[in-house]
């Protein structure tokens, strides 16, 4: 969508819900003990029952998105059927304006300043909301706008990864994992503490890779295959994505609106690369505004009997994405 909003040349603002969950409407009879300091006297042995959610309920998610959808809809909005998180008002001469929406974090972009502000304050009206204006960050994501181009990037997000990986001082490697490297399965039993650290470590580098780092989707998905047993060899090549990510730690996404370039597909794959399962690896992108929107890397599903087949394979999986985009 920022891609798109650059190409366009669209407005873009945003906000934040404040205690989001805490409007969420429950349509089932749900009661909880009544907190401690706060028992009325005399009657501590009743119950009090919940209209709206509270944070740590298991349906408060669901309560608030259903209030939600409910809100923009009176405010004219409709679903996107392919995404959830997008919403469209477009009504006969007007300009569009999209919602894009994740929990309690919105930004609102269309063509015309005037009409999506006022989308935006009729919203504000309904919620108690931070206005965010032109928005600097959206899911951990630094934004910068820098006249027809948009710069996406996590350096914020890297350098909390890193300090957590205690790894501020490491030297910088050129590639996310040493050249050849197979990471073999581990056969010995699950080894608890490794384990967690293993899935702590992979876990960061995972959301950077879907937010902004298509350059270790490779790395992180190879090793994260073994996340439900890893061995200490995969635990010592984690760091190693770690000491690549240091050395890169300025790269961003681009997304050029001055280039009006469309989508642009490309995919490929290797044959047999996996020694122990015969199994191939596609590899593919799609790129909007001249920058990356989205990537894969992935084992295929079934064994290619020839190069030629596992670049069908590949293909088909990316005809599939471009389809759906």
């Amino acid at each position: 969508m920022l891609a798109l909003a650059t190409l366009e040349n669209w407005y873009i603002t945003g906000l934040n819900v404040q205690s989001a969950y805490l409007y969420g409407k429950l349509d089932k009879e749900i009661y909880m003990e009544q907190p401690e300091g706060f028992a009325v006297p005399g009657q501590e042995h009743k119950v009090l029952r919940l209209w709206h959610a509270l944070y740590g309920l298991k349906q408060a998610g669901l309560a608030w998105w259903r209030t939600l959808d409910e809100s923009l809809k009176e405010l004219g909005f409709e679903c996107l059927k392919s995404e959830a998180g997008i919403f469209f008002y477009k009504k006969k001469g007007t300009n569009i304006v999209i919602g894009i929406i994740y929990v309690d974090d919105m930004l609102f972009c269309g063509p015309n300043k005037a009409v999506v502000d006022a989308i935006k304050a009729q919203f504000m009206c309904k919620w108690e909301c931070r206005d965010l204006g032109e928005p600097n960050e959206f899911l951990q994501m630094r934004i910068t706008r820098k006249g027809r181009a948009i710069h996406l990037d996590q350096c914020v997000y890297l350098q909390k990864v890193v300090e957590r990986c205690g790894m501020l001082n490491a030297k910088s490697t050129s590639t996310p994992l040493p050249a050849g490297y197979y990471a073999a399965k581990n056969t010995e039993p699950v080894d608890v503490d490794l384990h967690s650290r293993f899935q702590m470590v992979i876990g960061s580098f995972l959301y950077l890779m879907l937010g902004t780092r298509p350059d270790i989707a490779f790395a992180v998905t190879h090793l994260s295959r073994h996340a439900a047993n890893p061995s200490q060899d995969h635990l010592n090549k984690a760091p190693y994505i770690c000491r690549y990510l240091i050395g890169t730690s300025t790269y961003s996404l681009v997304y050029n609106g001055g280039s009006g370039a469309g989508l642009i597909a490309c995919t490929d794959s290797d044959w047999g690369s996996d020694p122990t399962s015969c199994l191939s690896q596609t590899g593919f992108y799609l790129q909007l505004a001249d920058g990356l929107i989205s990537w894969t890397s992935c084992v295929q599903k079934t064994i290619a009997y020839s190069s030629t087949e596992a670049e069908y394979m590949a293909l088909s999986d990316c005809a599939c994405q471009v389809t759906w985009i």
